[in-house]
């Protein structure tokens, strides 16, 4: 299932994963660009609590290979931003 996000909310998704750490702002920008229209439901809201996190929690949550995930869609989200981040 794809999120359906409207052109806006895709605009106003991408602003959000704006951030003053330049290394993560580049990640999520990379993301958005490659998994934003794929992302589901339960992905998506896994990913807005992440864009919730202070950069520099975000950025060593990322960093981290055994950060602490809440559930299955959250990994789906820190898989996708691995996969960025290794490239």
């Amino acid at each position: 299932m794809q999120n359906g996000l409207t052109e806006v909310e895709s605009r106003r998704l991408a602003w959000r994963c704006r951030r003053g750490l330049l290394e993560l702002d580049i990640v999520l920008q990379r993301f958005v660009l490659k998994h934003v229209n794929s992302l589901t439901a339960a992905e998506m809201q896994a990913f807005d609590a992440l864009l919730e996190l202070p950069d520099n929690e975000f950025w060593n949550k990322l960093q981290s290979k055994n950060a602490e995930v809440n559930n299955p869609a959250q990994q789906a989200i820190f898989d996708k931003l691995n996969d960025i981040t290794a490239a």
